[in-house]
Parts: structure tokens; C-alpha cells; sequence
């Protein structure tokens, strides 16, 4: 199906397939067309004074500059009895390829979280920044202190190429900093192209170090992608930024002098579904070939601009790339990258995954430089009442630091490119504001998007309930001599699938207040997708449902065999081939609550 409208029926045949097509576009398709690049009548609604939100329009046009309108779910009932409008507030997001920070820029981003998004910073599952609860009136000031040192959030949301991800230290040796050069090339290339950003959040004013922009968008016209676009660089045997998992993946295929002869070409990766809509399902990327190094730019470009062309603009559910390449055929996909790219991808080369999480703990690179990798559950920093003062230790790092800070995957942090004289002190800080404390095997591979309060989306609970789950799943694990056992968990609170649970090895994903689909059965590099095991656990039945397949692990399972896998052979549920046999084969349907 076509998704090419308004202006972009000029490629590939796109035209005929639009003429074909007598279904509506979007509501949002029409929005994107007649804003102006994305300006529409931001400038007046985030400058009306009698509100703390803006319009429906306003809200959508907003993700494209790195935005979402929010409010406190956990105040609407409080302020609807008082007819009080909800307590809006805006989630900012830090446009920042393969999560590399400087301390100066961290310094900035810190004075923003404590003086406008309640003293808190949260790292994401895509190596970036978001702040929560900023006030409509304080917007403006925020994106100003970001600009000034050389940050934006431009494209952070909305219907483009989102951040660009890559392996989590690139100091860790050459290959690994040419994918991260590779991602920062990638996330310019395809960033919008349009002024607006700069008129209406900076007053006019350039993001530092940028020169002058025409407002055309030669690569995604007026009305940008049929829905979000997502790219990742990994190198083997890490898949630390669950290559899978990206509309368009590259995996490093490193020569035997240590150079990456080319990369791997993944298409199709997605994690979000709808429940009780079978049409909708998480699905994991096809390697459709081999690229070399110097045509991996326009191979990227013929990837998005066949998405641009061939995506889904009349239905937002079936308008990801993972839809357009089942209905289209994996070898109809690859035809058109040859013609777009000028040549035909390769046979794809051999490689090895072997995990997708973080190595804890101080490690050295290629060049001298020590790493410390912090563990910070769920990703949130903030000085807890009673307990460890986590963002005022990495303020004290940053005032000290003089290499770089990452943000990995896993929402983890790395203190990078520490000198052999630093070392103490870093470790003295982390130590004395709880950054560097020990955590259970389970609790360091657990992952939760933010849900409630904030989420709009959000059916239960995840960052706010992981944590205590986790404590009694450790209880039985540890009862059955499984403490140590490396087992990926993750959860969120709607089945948009934000923490990637549907290729983690225990997958939880909300479905209404306290309740939770149980999924099993994924890979434990990120390569398979799980299965539907049970539905609407509450915190009990989580425990109970697990407890027994944790003793059957630890009694029958194989020399180096993984959870995912043991499930599967252990018949507690079918294999997923991929996307279309997500929902098929699911043996146990029906509720298993506590």
C-alpha cells in the first residue's frame, strides 16, 4: 500500500499506487501537509497565556521539535472535582546520536532538571535525555539553556528518524568509535531540514554551530514519514542497542586486521502493537544483505525514502516499515534499495551475537582511558529522599570529569575516557552518592519505560512497580540457586513496547491497573521475539507463574542454555518466527491472576 500524498507521488511509481488507493489519509497526514514545515500555530498556543497546554494540532506538531504534552495522571482526579484543567507539563527530549555527552553539556542539562522538570533526569532506552513536567512558560527558557551548549531536540519525536543509536562506548576500540561516527553522520543527515524549531522555541536564533538552513526538505518533503523511523549501528558480539529492534539496523562485520570491511544491512524492526488487534504485532528486523562502508549512506537513504514512498499514510497502526515490508515481500524491498542505492546489497556475512547488556564495573580501551559503567535502575537520576543522592553525584562527577559521559541502551552510564590520575576520585564520588552500588543479575538486566504518571498511554504501572517486583522474583530465583543466572526482564505499561519488552527474556507489558501480560520465550541477545505466555497477572499471580518455571530451569536446563530458550524447549511456550506468528500458536490465552 502507498502511503506517498499531498506531494510525494514522484518516486518509484508512487503515484500509481496513490491513484490506486482510494482509502483517506490521515487526519495527521493532512496536518503535517498544511503546517508549514511544522509550524502551524505553535507560536501562538505555547504564548496563550490562559492555559497550561496547547491544541490537539499543536500537541502532534510539537513531537516533531522533541516534545510530548503531558500531564499528572495521579492529580486529574483531584483537579477534575475542582474543574481545574489537568497539570500539564511537557516531556523534553535531547536529541543526542549514540548517547555521548560532554560534562559541560551535563552540567546544562542538570541545571535544567532541577529548575524546571522537578529535579530529576531520565535516561532512555535510545541513549538519550527526557525531562518531564516542564511548565508551558518555562519551555522556551529550557531550550535556550539546551541550544547553548550545542544540544537540541529536534526530531527526538514525531513522524522522522529519532535518534540514532550505537554501541555504548565507542572508545572501547576503533571499530566501535566508527560506528558512533557513523551514527552521529547518519542522525545530520536526516535531521529536518525546516527553520521552525529556531523561530518559535529560539527566538530566531541557530543552534551553535550550525550554519544557515533553506526551508525545503529534500529528503522528507512536507509531510515527513507515515510514522516514526528508527536506526541503530551495533558491533557483534555485543547487541547492546537490540539491533533487531530498529526499523533500520547495521551490524559491523569486522575484518581479520580489525577493520570493519562493511555492515550488515537489518530492515524492518518494531516493537509496538495494539491489544486485542492481531493485525498489529512487534516484529524483528530481516537481514537483507551487505554493505560496504562507503555506500552505507545511500543505502540508509534508499531504506527511509521507500518507507517514505511506500508507508502506510492512511492507517497510523499499519504505518510502520515493519507493516510495509510483510505487504510489500522482503526480495520487492530488496529490488528497490538496488535502484534507489544504485547498487544491489550483497549476500549478507556471518556474525555472532552473544548478549545485549552492559558490562558493570571499570573496563580499559584501545587508547589507555579507564570506563566506569554505572548501574541506574530504570534510568532515573534524582537525590531520593532518605537514600543515595544520584543526581548530585553525577553533578560532582561532571564538575571533575575531563572526558566524555554515555548513555547506554540499557539506560546505564558510562564515565568515559578516564585518565589513570582521575580514577580515584571518580570512584570515590560514585561511591559516596551510591552510583556504583552492587545490584542482583535479574535487577541489572530490567528495563521499564516511565508509564504513570506521566504517559498518556500508560495502562499500568512500570518504572514506579519494577523495582519491588524484582525483589521478590530475586527471592525465588535465589531459592532455586538462580541468583547469578543472567536473565533479561522488562516491562512497560501500554503495548507500544518503549523498554523493548517483546524481545526480552521475561517480557511484562500492561494491560489495565495492577495487571500485566506475561510474555516468554525471547532470545537472550535480542534476535527472537517472545510469545504470549499468560494474561492479566496481577502482582501475585507474576510471582506464582514464574516461580515454577524458575525451579524447571534450574533442575533440567542444558550446559549455557538460556531462559528464553529453556522455555521454548520445555514446551511453556511455541517459538516466534517473527512478526506474523506473534499471535499465532499462543498456548496458554486465557487469565492466570493471583
Amino acid at each position: 500500500m502507498c502511503g506517498a500524498s499531498l506531494e510525494r507521488c514522484t518516486t518509484s511509481g508512487a503515484s500509481e499506487h496513490m491513484m490506486a488507493d482510494k482509502k483517506e489519509l490521515t487526519s495527521m497526514e493532512h496536518l503535517k501537509a498544511r503546517s508549514r514545515y511544522l509550524r502551524g500555530n505553535l507560536a501562538e498556543d505555547m504564548a496563550d497565556p490562559m492555559t497550561g497546554g496547547v491544541s490537539e494540532d499543536s500537541t502532534q506538531l510539537l513531537k516533531f521539535h522533541g516534545m510530548y504534552l503531558q500531564d499528572d495522571r495521579d492529580l486529574r482526579p483531584e483537579r477534575a472535582k475542582k474543574m481545574l484543567e489537568k497539570a500539564f507539563g511537557f516531556m523534553i527530549r535531547i536529541r543526542l546520536p549514540g548517547g555521548v555527552i560532554t560534562p559541560k553539556q551535563w552540567l546544562a542539562l542538570d541545571d535544567v532538571a532541577r529548575t524546571y522538570a522537578g529535579e530529576t533526569l531520565r535516561l532512555t532506552t535510545r541513549q538519550t535525555f527526557q525531562m518531564h513536567g516542564v511548565l508551558k512558560f518555562n519551555v522556551k527558557t529550557a531550550l535556550k539553556a539546551i541550544n547553548a551548549v550545542a544540544l537540541d531536540t529536534i526530531a527526538a519525536c514525531g513522524d522522522d528518524n529519532r535518534g540514532v543509536m550505537s554501541v555504548a562506548n565507542p572508545h572501547q576500540s576503533k571499530i566501535h568509535a566508527e560506528a558512533y561516527e557513523l551514527a552521529c553522520r547518519t542522525s545530520a543527515h536526516f535531521k529536518p531540514q525546516t527553520h521552525a524549531y529556531y523561530e518559535i522555541f529560539l527566538d530566531g536564533e541557530k543552534v551553535a554551530g550550525e550554519g544557515e538552513r533553506d526551508d525545503v526538505e529534500p529528503i522528507y518533503g512536507k509531510t515527513y514519514l507515515p510514522r516514526k523511523f528508527k536506526i541503530g549501528f551495533a558491533v557483534p558480539p555485543s547487541n547492546d542497542i537490540d539491533v533487531f529492534a530498529q526499523d533500520l539496523g547495521f551490524i559491523a562485520i569486522v575484518g581479520k586486521e580489525d577493520k570493519i570491511e562493511g555492515w550488515n544491512v537489518s530492515v524492518g524492526g518494531g516493537m509496538g502493537m495494539t491489544h486485542g488487534e492481531p493485525e498489529t504485532y512487534p516484529r524483528t528486523g530481516d537481514v537483507l544483505g551487505f554493505c560496504r562502508p562507503e555506500d552505507l549512506m545511500a543505502v540508509a537513504e534508499a531504506v527511509m525514502t521507500i518507507q517514505r514512498d511506500w508507508g502506510d499514510r492512511t492507517n497510523r497502526k499499519h504505518a510502520r516499515l515493519k507493516y510495509t515490508l510483510d505487504d510489500r515481500g522482503a526480495e520487492a524491498f530488496r529490488a528497490e534499495i538496488a535502484k534507489r542505492a544504485g547498487k544491489p546489497l550483497d549476500k549478507a556475512r556471518p556474525y555472532t551475537f552473544t548478549s545485549n547488556g552492559d558490562r558493570y564495573g571499570w573496563t580499559q580501551g584501545d587508547n589507555g582511558k579507564h570506563h566506569l559503567t554505572l548501574f541506574i535502575e530504570n534510568g532515573r537520576l534524582r537525590d531520593f529522599a532518605g537514600g543515595h543522592k544520584l543526581l548530585t553525584g553525577m553533578r560532582r562527577i561532571a564538575e571533575v570529569h575531563e572526558g566524555e559521559i554515555r548513555i547506554t541502551p540499557n539506560q546505564n552510564l558510562i564515565i568515559a575516557n578516564v585518565a589513570d590520575d582521575k580514577r580515584a576520585e571518580i570512584e570515590r564520588l560514585a561511591t559516596e552518592h551510591g552510583l556504583n552500588g552492587r545490584a542482583g543479575a535479574l535487577r541489572r538486566n530490567a528495563m521499564a519505560c516511565v508509564a504513570l504518571p506521566t504517559c498518556g498511554l500508560a495502562l499500568a504501572e512500570s518504572e514506579r512497580y519494577l523495582p519491588s517486583l524484582i525483589t521478590r522474583l530475586e527471592e525465588r530465583l535465589a531459592a532455586h540457586g538462580l541468583a547469578e543466572k543472567d536473565i533479561t526482564l522488562r516491562m512497560t505499561g501500554c503495548p507500544n513496547g518503549c523498554a523493548r519488552p517483546y524481545i526480552a527474556e521475561i517480557g511484562l507489558v500492561g494491560k489495565g491497573p495492577g495487571r500485566y501480560n506475561l510474555y516468554l520465550g525471547a532470545a537472550h541477545d535480542g534476535s527472537r521475539l517472545s510469545k504470549l505466555y499468560a494474561e492479566e497477572l496481577d502482582d501475585a499471580g507474576i510471582v506464582a507463574a514464574l516461580d515454577p518455571i524458575f525451579a524447571g530451569y534450574a533442575a533440567n536446563r542444558q550446559n549455557d542454555e538460556h531462559f528464553g530458550d529453556f522455555c521454548i524447549r520445555a514446551g511453556y511456550v511455541a517459538k516466534t518466527v517473527n512478526g506474523l506468528d506473534f499471535h499465532e500458536n499462543v498456548r496458554v490465552p486465557t487469565t492466570a491472576s493471583g
